[in-house]
């Protein structure tokens, strides 16, 4: 995405509301900027070297989403499920939850899917409904950790900008949510953050029935997103020592996950390969080469991600910003040493970085270390 004319800025939007939610589905993809070489740099006015500048931070720090196995595998779950779910209001629509670690692109990947299928939703149907309403095919709603049924119900309401949203009871708010949604015939109703309720207590089996409740009156895929959501009780009425077996919320939702980048067999190799080479096309700095990423910074890269895509891509997007900030115009691991990564991966990276080293694990596909 990049600014257009006339729309919000993409760094300053609130997913949360219908407005901003639309700018993100209809922005135009960013513009990849020109990679110079070093010559060309210094023949840039100041000016000019300011502008380029600014806009590779803004590109580094927009690298994704990358189509990655993972991210494939999650899109066709999904669309199988939504596209499944086109029965007749008297019957219960099939949910899904997306329960993963942190720090696998679960939010990336759902928000790239919603962003596709509100359009595919308004390429076919047009923007408004045969009543004259504006169509909405997503509604996205973030939880909160104090999150009960008249905050959720209050949420939804939020994202249409709904007039009576601040005053109600918790029946009346959840009926102008249902209103709103009827009329503007939403087909997804995207829950972030779900493992934010506190399941264990009153409120979070309250929510648990509330989400069955709407799963049952509203005419949507409900698409929850959170982490540890099968031990938060999810899948067994609010109560993670339940009777999954018997629990209807479990019975109507497919659980999905999305996995981490693993190296213990060929094909998980080449798929982090993959992945580097699809991030070195995109890098844009003056001195990269072929295999900066994918050959030279293999072993190194993975230690330092613990094959997280979240955390291999916050250390590219703050080593490149390094990198230009420097005038070294390439990664390295020097540079990379330099480059502070989230907690995480900083705790787990030296039981891996020693079995790289002392090659009793490595990243690099073996028939390219045969070849």
């Amino acid at each position: 995405m990049s600014p257009v004319a006339g729309l919000p800025n993409p760094g300053n939007l609130a997913l949360s509301q219908k407005e901003d939610f639309k700018a993100f589905a209809d922005a135009p993809r960013r513009q990849h900027p020109e990679v110079l070489t070093r010559k060309q740099l210094k023949e840039l006015g100041t000016q000019a070297r300011a502008e380029y500048d600014r806009s590779r931070r803004e590109w580094h720090a927009n690298l994704g989403p990358i189509k990655t196995p993972q991210l494939i595998e999650l899109h066709e779950d999904l669309w199988d499920i939504t596209d499944s779910n086109l029965q007749d209001g008297d019957k219960a629509k099939g949910a899904v939850a997306v329960d993963a670690f942190p720090g696998l692109g679960k939010t990336t990947s759902v928000l790239a899917f919603l962003r596709e299928f509100h359009r595919r939703e308004i390429a076919e149907k047009g923007e408004f409904t045969d009543q004259g309403h504006e169509r909405w095919p997503v509604c996205r709603v973030g939880l909160t950790g104090n999150t009960g049924m008249k905050d959720l119900n209050r949420s939804m309401l939020e994202f249409f900008e709904h007039p009576g949203r601040s005053r109600g009871t918790t029946v009346q708010l959840g009926r102008r949510a249902l209103d709103c949604m009827l009329s503007c015939e939403v087909r997804v109703l995207a829950l972030d953050d779900l493992h934010f309720l506190k399941w264990g207590k009153t409120s979070g089996i309250e929510v648990s029935n509330h989400l069955k409740w709407i799963a049952n009156e509203f005419p949507v895929t409900l698409l929850m997103v959170g982490v540890g959501l099968a031990d938060k009780g999810l899948f067994s009425e609010g109560s993670a020592a339940g009777d999954t077996a018997l629990a209807q919320t479990g019975r109507r939702t497919t659980r999905l996950d999305m996995r981490p980048f693993t190296i213990t067999n060929e094909m998980g190799r080449r798929e982090w390969k993959q992945m580097l080479l699809a991030l070195e096309q995109r890098i844009v700095l003056a001195d990269k080469h072929p295999g900066m990423l994918a050959n030279d910074l293999s072993d190194y890269l993975f230690s330092r991600s613990t094959g997280h895509i979240g955390s291999l891509m916050t250390l590219i997007n703050r080593g490149c910003q390094r990198a230009v900030r420097s005038g070294s115009e390439c990664l390295d691991k020097d540079l990379l040493d330099r480059v502070k990564n989230d907690e995480a991966s900083e705790n787990a990276r030296r039981e891996l970085e020693a079995a790289l080293e002392s090659r009793r694990l490595t990243s690099r596909p073996r028939s390219r270390l045969s070849a």
